[in-house]
């Protein structure tokens, strides 16, 4: 049986990350970046695109597994008619090269295990040459190379295009496997001892996790949440990819499957927010380092997304060998997405740099100086219409959503003037702007009629980033527009008390079963078919009861948010709350920011985390 996206666990080694099924099956992991072809994709296809099982003969689902506590060490146990055993899976910060250590350990009785590994390169695509070399198996083709050694040495054999070893472990007994990639043209690198990995990875995620600074409700949550943001850093750059994944549908069986194994900006001060309240601030000021390279240029060829070390060129396309998970076609590798205009990201990287300033991360040469060339383009790119937040593939519309925002990079720079007046600028010129955009949105952005805010100029559909404003401080959470924004939202947004970004459908099976006005799927987001509830959104909405004064209501649903984490406590995209099951591409980043925001602005007691000020 086809396993769901929430039987799966995540392992890492800050550069590249992979994931492990429960039936000890590793089916996804790209080598070596995150973006990199993957080398293992039966998430995406079949057991022949690639993977690597190592269970016990006959066992399937194991019978428990965990991550040893305050770290990304995958600790899987199966308990059988002849014993337990357990298979420890890490992947060990790199020297040079990355590893994937797997290692067996008796616990009773006396097993038999296997261990099937297919490795094929460029998504599934190519089967590599294998050979033996001192004792290991070495696997080539065009630049990729692996080595696979076990320790003690067991027997192994080739058949159908893999290797297949079978050994017994009593209790007490350990064997690991290693694996070991490397550019085919380089020497093999040094091997390292995986238990001495093994160890040391559990002392370094456990003293980072120690360094978390919060201590409310629910803190094992928000650590895990904060492990799985730094295991998807590519500390290189100290870029934060949305997810190591790609092509996990937002529906299954639907066409809405995307590459998120980049960095998004619309994620910037969320993620700084959650860093920083929680201690985090090299790896805070690692990611703002990275925000200020990637944008740097002309602000007129500012994008949403950047790779992992800034590239900007992402180009879209179709990898038609593989079916898709649960045969949700098309796999997608890149993100045409990067050439859309989304005027939000604007205000979402200059609130970025304000809230850094605030926090005291050291300065950056020309920081101001790309803070003003970002507020002259703005200045009159704000009145354009764009692909909004959510980067619809349908027409171009004036978002509501990028108007606040564009709002927030005026109020941010006026409040930066005020408080740094040595600073050179003209700040009634941003307070005009300021006035003028809010001015505009609370015009021709809110509908009186039903007391809220809407998703475009003119439209009646609404949108959940609306719950953004009281928290973005564009208007205060006790005014009436907001508190009607927030309950409509909450009506036709939400199903089964989970919020979905905007209403997609177009047949009335949408959240609140009414269809959408205009005459085409084109006039909604260009795309057919529908999506699960997008988990940020019902974080927000979370954010948005508190602060409207309904502080009970948010924390029955935040402890319902955190009911939905799989059994090691990750969160995927989306959820899907008619069949029970997680969507989208996993681990999502930004459902985990919204987590450990969330928890900070309920139990913390110092702020949102998201660098949210007062409404002016």
């Amino acid at each position: 049986m086809h396993p769901s996206i929430e039987d799966y666990a995540l392992i890492g080694d800050h550069q590249t990350a992979a994931l492990v099924g429960q039936d000890g099956s590793v089916d996804w992991l790209c080598l070596p970046r995150f973006d990199s072809a993957a080398c293992f994709a039966k998430l995406l296809g079949d057991d022949d695109n690639g993977h690597w099982r190592l269970a016990p003969k006959g066992a399937d689902t194991c019978t428990r597994r965990a991550y040893r506590p305050d770290t990304l060490v995958l600790d899987t146990e199966w308990d059988t008619e002849d014993g337990s055993v357990r298979v420890t899976d890490l992947m060990p910060q790199r020297d040079r090269a990355p590893d994937v250590v797997r290692i067996v350990e008796g616990l009773k009785g006396r097993v038999t295990l296997r261990s099937t590994l297919r490795l094929r390169f460029d998504y599934g695509s190519v089967v590599p040459w294998v050979r033996k070399s001192d004792g290991h198996r070495v696997a080539v083709a065009g630049p990729d190379s692996v080595w696979l050694r076990s320790e003690p040495e067991v027997h192994t054999w080739g058949e159908d295009f893999g290797t297949h070893s079978e050994f017994t472990v009593e209790e007490g007994e350990k064997v690991a496997f290693v694996l070991t990639w490397h550019p085919s043209h380089e020497p093999r690198p040094d091997l390292v001892d995986p238990f001495e990995a093994l160890e040391h990875s559990v002392d370094d995620w456990q003293a980072w996790a120690a360094r978390c600074r919060y201590d409310g409700p629910h803190r094992d949550a928000v650590v895990r949440s904060l492990i799985t943001l730094k295991a998807l850093t590519y500390a290189p750059s100290g870029g934060i990819v949305a997810a190591p994944t790609t092509s996990l549908p937002e529906e299954i069986g639907g066409v809405r499957n995307w590459d998120y194994r980049y960095c998004w900006l619309r994620d910037s001060t969320l993620t700084l927010g959650a860093l920083l309240a929680c201690g985090y601030q090299e790896e805070a000021e690692a990611w703002r380092n990275w925000l200020l390279r990637a944008v740097a240029g002309d602000p007129a060829d500012l994008q949403i997304m950047y790779g992992l070390a800034g590239e900007r060129r992402i180009p879209e396309y179709e990898l038609a060998w593989l079916p898709g998970f649960h045969g949700s076609a098309p796999v997608r590798i890149g993100n045409d997405a990067v050439r859309q205009l989304q005027l939000d990201v604007y205000g979402e990287v200059i609130d970025s740099l304000t809230l850094a300033q605030h926090a005291g991360l050291p300065p950056e040469p020309d920081m101001w100086r790309l803070h003003q060339a970002l507020m002259d383009f703005l200045h009159t790119a704000w009145r354009k219409p764009d692909e909004g937040l959510w980067e619809v593939r349908g027409p171009r519309r004036h978002f509501v959503h990028s108007k606040v925002m564009a709002w927030v990079a005026a109020d941010r720079t006026v409040r930066t003037l005020e408080e740094n007046p040595e600073l050179d600028g003209d700040v009634d010129k941003w307070r005009a702007m300021r006035d003028e955009v809010h001015r505009e949105v609370c015009e021709r952005g809110f509908d009186p009629e039903r007391n809220t805010f809407t998703q475009s100029y003119g439209s009646r559909e609404l949108d959940a980033a609306l719950l953004l404003i009281p928290r973005l401080g564009f208007l205060p959470p006790d005014d009436p527009r907001v508190v009607g924004t927030v309950d409509a939202v909450r009506a036709e947004l939400a199903r089964d008390g989970f919020v979905h970004r905007y209403d997609a459908s177009l047949d009335g099976s949408g959240p609140h079963g009414s269809e959408p006005s205009g005459s085409d799927l084109k006039d909604v987001d260009g795309l057919p078919g529908g999506e699960g509830s997008f988990l940020v959104c019902s974080f927000w909405l979370a954010d948005a009861l508190h602060l409207t004064g309904r502080t009970k209501e948010a924390h029955a649903l935040f402890e319902r948010l955190i009911a939905l984490r799989n059994d090691v406590g990750l969160l995927a995209e989306e959820y899907d709350p008619v069949a029970g099951h997680q969507l989208g591409n996993f681990p999502q980043a930004f459902s985990h920011i919204g987590l450990v925001g969330t928890a900070l602005a309920l139990f913390d007691g110092e702020g949102d985390g998201a660098g949210a000020d007062e409404a002016g």
